[in-house]
C-alpha cells in the first residue's frame, strides 16, 4: 500500500470568516471596535484586565454559535487521501469540529485558560466565560490561552518541522503578514507543490513555485480538492 502524501496547511482568519467570525484586519485594525493592542497584548492586559476578559468571553460565546464551513469540511475529507496536518493561526476550534485530526494552534485556543504567572499551566474551560477571581493552582488570575502580540509562539518549532516535510503546502485565508507564521513558507522543501488561496493576493513575491487561487476559502478549497484528486 502506498504511503499517503503529506498535505500541510497554514490557515488564517479568512477560513473562519465564512463561518461568521470577524477578523480585525478587515476593519482597519479594529477588532469588534477595539484597537487590537488593547485586547491582544500583555500591555493591554496590564492596563485593563476586565476589558480583555470580557472581549475574549464574547469571542468564545460567538465561536460556539458558529459552525464549520465547506472549507473546513473539505480539509477534513482530504484525510481519506492525504496525511493532512493543519497549522492554524485561528483560536477557534472549527477545524476540529469539522473532523480534522491533526491541528496545531499557533496562537492559542479560545476554549482554554492559562495562568497569568506561569504559561505552562493551561486549563480546559467548561464554559465560555473566565471570571475575575478564577485562579490557577498558584493563586494567580486565569487569562485567555492566547498568544498575544509580543509574546513567544511556543508551537512554532513543531510547525516548522511539519513544513519541512510537506509534499503539498497550502496557505489559506491568511495575509502572510503576521510573523513568525508567515515565515513557514521559507521552510517548505523545493520539491513541494505550494498553493495559496486568498481573494486578496498578498504583496509578496512568490515566484513560479506558488499556484495562487484568488478565491474565498470555500470556493478555493473546492478547486484545490479537484486539483489534488485529479477531478
Amino acid at each position: 500500500m502506498n504511503q499517503k502524501k503529506r498535505l500541510v496547511v497554514l490557515s488564517g482568519a479568512g477560513v473562519s470568516a465564512e463561518s461568521g467570525i470577524r477578523t480585525f484586519r478587515d476593519s482597519g485594525g479594529l477588532w469588534e471596535g477595539h484597537d487590537v493592542m488593547e485586547v491582544a497584548s500583555p500591555e493591554g492586559w496590564r492596563r485593563n484586565q476586565s476589558l480583555v476578559q470580557e472581549f475574549y468571553n464574547q469571542r468564545r460565546k460567538q465561536a460556539l454559535e458558529c459552525s464549520p464551513n465547506r472549507a473546513h469540511l473539505i480539509l477534513a475529507e482530504l484525510e481519506a487521501f492525504f496525511e493532512v496536518q493543519i497549522i492554524t493561526q485561528n483560536v477557534d476550534l472549527l477545524h476540529e469540529r469539522a473532523g480534522s485530526s491533526n491541528v496545531i494552534h499557533l496562537h492559542g485556543q479560545l476554549n482554554k485558560a492559562q495562568s497569568s504567572v506561569d504559561p505552562r499551566l493551561v486549563y480546559e474551560l467548561d464554559s465560555w466565560e473566565i471570571k475575575s477571581g478564577d485562579l490557577c493552582e498558584k493563586g494567580s488570575q486565569l487569562r485567555p490561552h492566547i498568544v498575544w502580540f509580543g509574546e513567544a509562539v511556543p508551537m512554532m518549532i513543531p510547525a516548522i518541522n511539519l513544513a519541512k516535510k510537506a509534499d503539498y503546502f497550502l496557505v489559506i485565508g491568511t495575509s502572510l503578514q503576521v510573523y513568525p507564521a508567515a515565515g513557514l513558507l521559507d521552510y517548505v522543501p523545493n520539491h513541494a507543490k505550494v498553493f495559496l488561496i486568498d481573494p486578496n493576493v498578498p504583496d509578496r513575491k512568490f515566484g513560479n513555485k506558488v499556484e495562487v487561487i484568488p478565491e474565498k476559502a470555500t470556493l478555493g478549497m473546492e478547486k484545490i480538492k479537484n486539483l489534488l484528486l485529479g477531478n
